[in-house]
């Protein structure tokens, strides 16, 4: 089988989690197990491009990753007859699985590899740093290029986190059923924050960060087949989509960003909105509503709109009257604010916004003072807005959308 660079790229990452489940289930140890898939998946990028990609690449890998591992093992100071014992021993056939998202058995492991790297034992931070490593299939130097860190911290984060899991005695199985619902709700913040990451980097001179964002999706879909029914992995799996949907629009050529009322919608990806909107819609209906699910139907209402003008506000306003009563938070209510502006005036969206001033989690982030800005401008004072944008722009990390806060400083002072 011949295939090309992207092609054995995106197969590779597809087939990570499948075969650290195979290592990590019957070696037992997820750190030694991770490193010897990361250099078997190098042994692959090597050879696959010049001899052609094996019949069965799972199975290619998995031999390879297990001998990696032997290795490491007969290095460590173990006892010698167990070290012998682990040399001798061969992946059984039952490891060696078809390619990964062939059937239920890798949905099955790819969403046990999810709720380990997700467990409550971990901070959000190295949640997502050994999400990204261990189901995603990043390198550690990728993931700290992601997060601005340099690549010796995110190892010894990744580090961390691994002993962390071991010591809390996780085991390779899926929790109990009374835990099931809790722990998929830290996945899927988890997965939230990879996406939001790569949606509006947080820092540095890029926008987007696509390859977060394509994770993210891969990751959440990797979900959705695990668990097809619930109705909030649905509901995420839509709101990414549809909002990635805007990506190409939300950038000028020169970099600078786009907001949304002013997007050329034509850029929009219409086969990713069909696809949310479809996802959301068919959600909704079965589904008990949660908050994933409400603010995948607030983005496709703005996705269906031909234009910014026509945006159904009162439907939007009225979902996230729903949205607070399920998950009230100063978010939610920034985005309400600017709701109930579009459908009530401005000054009653201002009023909304005073609440957040005395908030810690929102007060000083520069969202609260770029929408409070737009909406003194929409009330027509200027003065107001100008020093609104200006603190916008001095607390941002984000170059771009830096440069869009100052260059709305910049035309207000020219009127």
């Amino acid at each position: 089988m011949t295939a090309g660079d992207d092609d054995i790229e995106d197969l590779l990452r597809r087939l990570t989690p499948q075969v650290l489940a195979a290592l990590v289930r019957h070696h037992g140890n997820p750190e030694t197990a991770e490193d010897a898939v990361q250099e078997a998946l190098l042994a692959a990028a090597t050879h696959w491009p010049a001899d052609g990609v094996p019949g069965n690449p799972a199975g290619w890998l998995i031999r390879v990753a297990s001998r990696k591992l032997t290795d490491r093992l007969r290095s460590e100071r173990a006892g010698r007859r167990r070290e012998e014992r682990i040399a001798e021993r061969t992946p059984p056939d039952e490891l060696l699985a078809p390619p990964a998202d062939t059937g239920p058995r890798d949905a099955d492991e790819s969403l046990i590899m999810l709720l380990l790297c997700c467990h409550p034992s971990l901070s959000p931070s190295s949640q997502v740093a050994l999400t990204l490593r261990a189901v995603g299939g990043l390198t550690t130097a990728e993931i700290a290029r992601a997060f601005l860190v340099p690549e010796t911290t995110m190892a010894q984060r990744l580090s961390r986190a691994r002993r962390s899991i071991k010591a809390g005695g996780a085991r390779f199985e899926m929790p109990p059923e009374d835990e099931l619902p809790g722990r998929l709700q830290v996945v899927l913040h988890v997965l939230y924050l990879i996406f939001n990451e790569g949606y509006t980097a947080t820092s540095g001179p890029d926008l987007h960060r696509p390859d977060l964002t394509g994770e993210a999706i891969r990751l959440t879909r990797v979900l959705h087949r695990a668990l097809p029914g619930d109705g909030e992995i649905t509901g995420l799996l839509a709101l990414m989509l549809l909002i990635d949907a805007r990506r190409a629009a939300r950038t000028r050529p020169d970099g600078g960003l786009v907001p949304l009322a002013e997007q050329d919608r034509s850029r929009w990806n219409a086969e990713s909105i069909r696809e949310g909107v479809e996802l959301i819609s068919g959600s909704l209906a079965r589904a008990r509503l949660g908050p994933y699910q409400l603010q995948a139907a607030i983005a496709a209402v703005h996705s269906e709109a031909a234009s910014a003008e026509h945006t159904d506000w009162p439907q939007i306003l009225e979902l996230y009257r729903l949205l607070e009563d399920v998950d009230d938070n100063p978010v939610v209510t920034l985005g309400k604010a600017v709701a109930v502006a579009m459908v009530q005036g401005p000054e009653d969206g201002l009023q909304m916004l005073e609440r957040l001033d005395a908030d810690d989690r929102l007060s000083r982030h520069h969202r609260l003072h770029a929408v409070r800005a737009h909406l003194l401008e929409m009330a027509g004072d200027l003065g107001a807005a100008r020093s609104s944008y200006w603190l916008a722009a001095r607390l941002t990390t984000s170059l771009p959308e830096h440069r869009y806060l100052e260059e709305r400083l910049a035309r207000l002072n020219g009127c």
